[in-house]
């Protein structure tokens, strides 16, 4: 069995790429880079064959599926920070939306058995009616962003050529999701280097942050990326799927937990500049379609998801 996976140098296919080797040795792994990066070194010591191209070039896409032939394709590259696509809107759109037009136009064309994961977003559910909560997969769209727009449109891209043309195509929705290798571009890991820096003298002891109120649904991407397999080889072709661990967490109580972690007395100094043009106040959903079709649910204790992402930085200072 072959599996490509784009966006392969990405915090969450970085995690996939080591859940596949270890739960899946028997497949043959091929992941794509937008860029020669560093990347590169970590991906092939993991036994992946590496190809570098841009998904928006239908023409390379195409190529490169024809000469892989996978029999899964998880699909998770794009842009994915909801502030730049403010930003850049139409760089996101292009990005998210041409990426994968072509790679299901690739498998359409040639013909291909393929199984193919395409990952949305539950961003895409915007500001939703406290009496909603939690979301389930019917929920309607309400995109805040150019970037749950462009999730829209994949999601629906990925639902269209399902009916259209038979794939096997699974549509992910996942809430937030946290663990080591995230960008500070989010939360968590920008609050986690700013308390290790402080432990370590390099600032001081104030962490920066923006909206506290807000409310959302944290995941360990270790238990994203079991759901993302599990979905792929159990789930039902042409359906949708939450990932989430369908508890609430006010950003609030994730910072006092990293603080309650830290070394040294920490002082938060809210930045306006951190706040999103639209916040969504309260985000959480329902995974039952999930677990009644895959058996899967999260099993990583946020303290634990928490603890692991601190310890990371608390590393990555120590040694730079």
């Amino acid at each position: 069995m072959r599996a490509l996976i784009s966006g392969a140098g990405g915090f969450v296919g970085r995690h996939l790429l080591a859940y596949l080797c270890q739960h899946m040795p028997h497949v043959a792994l091929h992941g794509i880079l937008f860029s020669d990066s560093g990347r590169r070194a970590a991906l092939e010591a993991l036994g992946c064959q590496v190809w570098t191209l841009d998904l928006r070039d239908a023409d390379a896409v195409r190529d490169l599926v024809a000469r892989v032939r996978p029999d899964r394709i998880y699909h998770l590259a794009g842009q994915a920070f909801v502030p730049r696509s403010f930003a850049a809107p139409w760089e996101t759109l292009e990005v998210n939306i041409r990426g994968t037009l072509n790679l299901l136009e690739a498998v359409r064309v040639l013909k291909l058995e393929t199984r193919i994961l395409v990952v949305s977003s539950a961003e895409i559910y915007g500001a939703a009616d406290a009496d909603s909560l939690p979301l389930t997969e019917s929920a309607p769209f309400m995109p805040s962003s150019p970037y749950s727009v462009s999730k829209i449109a994949q999601d629906m891209l990925a639902w269209q050529y399902a009916r259209a043309h038979s794939l096997h195509v699974v549509r992910a929705r996942p809430f937030n999701h946290i663990g080591t290798g995230q960008s500070v571009d989010f939360a968590v890991p920008n609050w986690a280097s700013q308390i290790a820096a402080a432990e370590l003298g390099l600032r001081e002891p104030v962490v920066a942050v923006g909206n506290l109120a807000a409310a959302r649904d944290f995941t360990d991407v270790r238990d994203v990326v079991r759901a993302y397999a599990l979905a792929l080889e159990r789930g039902v072709a042409g359906a949708v799927y939450n990932v989430c661990s369908g508890v609430p967490q006010t950003m609030q109580h994730i910072l006092e937990t990293l603080i309650s972690l830290s070394r040294t007395p920490i002082t938060v100094r809210v930045d306006p500049e951190r706040f999103r043009p639209v916040e969504i106040p309260v985000l959480y959903g329902s995974y039952a379609r999930l677990q009644a079709d895959t058996n899967w649910r999260p099993e990583i204790d946020l303290v634990q998801s928490l603890t692991d992402v601190l310890n990371e930085w608390r590393a990555r200072l120590r040694s730079a």
